[in-house]
């Protein structure tokens, strides 16, 4: 779930008949695959060496997860290795833009995103998701039709250089990291696909919360290609334009700005 977002489910701490602690998430009414879409994220990132729950259950209205502890403290230490091995889920690639799994229903909080495999990664990003999001932003008064417009004109050469399908959390906000007593760094409430990897890195700047070492060890273990700053914009449209739909207000004037800045 984004920051802000609506519930992705209501959280609940409880314990199965052999005492083991665990967490469930439900949703009455939940939209088709919601929860199934959840844990195949957590199992695509989980066989990709991330550190995340296990996926213990899960039905159309639920899904339960092992408990993960929380208690330390963010240091230098924690976030130079979380930056590590962000860049180490990074070198995980497919053959495809898209699901982890070829299944195009997909989830950002509680908004639907399209991530039908595809061989660009430009239409993956744009095609299937900034023009469509753009467009139904419009639709319900969320964003100015001009600038909506915008979407269809931004040229895959602002997406940056040519990567191979990277695995991404896909929806890396502070909130769905979680560190545990040990320190160490866990990944929850992933929109998990293959991606480009800075997507990811976009998302972390958008709400904030990571701290400079996080990025500069990520760099040092896996360099970004140059002017990667310049494209933080583009790839933060889908997160904004998803806030914008749910919430409007100054995420739309967000999305607006980022729209303008990646059509130039």
């Amino acid at each position: 779930m984004t920051a802000g977002a609506s519930p992705t489910g209501t959280p609940a701490r409880d314990r199965l008949p052999d005492g083991t602690e665990v967490f469930t998430k439900t949703l009455a009414g939940a939209p088709p695959q919601f929860f199934e879409r959840e844990a195949a994220g957590l199992r695509a990132l989980a066989a990709a060496g991330a550190r995340v729950p296990q996926v213990l259950g899960v039905r159309a209205d639920r899904i339960t997860l092992s408990w993960v502890p929380q208690g330390h403290a963010r240091t230098a230490a924690t976030e130079e290795e979380f930056g590590r091995e962000l860049a180490a889920l990074h070198r995980t690639t497919g053959e495809h833009y898209g699901a982890v799994d070829g299944e195009p229903t997909a989830y950002l909080g509680a908004c639907p995103v399209d991530l039908t495999p595809t061989d660009t990664w430009a239409e993956s990003w744009v095609g299937r998701r900034v023009v469509p999001l753009a467009r139904r932003a419009a639709d319900e008064g969320r964003l100015d039709p001009d600038t909506a417009a915008l979407a269809e004109r931004i040229d895959a050469g602002r997406l940056g250089p040519p990567e191979p399908p990277t695995l991404v959390h896909g929806d890396l906000w502070a909130g769905n990291r979680l560190t545990d007593p040990d320190g160490r760094s866990w990944l929850i409430d992933p929109c998990a696909h293959y991606g480009h990897r800075e997507t990811d890195l976009a998302m972390m700047q958008l709400f904030g919360g990571f701290s400079g070492r996080v990025f500069a060890s990520y760099v040092e273990e896996l360099p970004l290609a140059e002017g990667w700053r310049e494209r933080v914009a583009v790839h933060q449209l889908v997160p904004l334009l998803v806030h914008a739909l749910l919430f409007g207000g100054g995420y739309g004037v967000q999305a607006g700005d980022a729209l303008r800045r990646a059509a130039g």
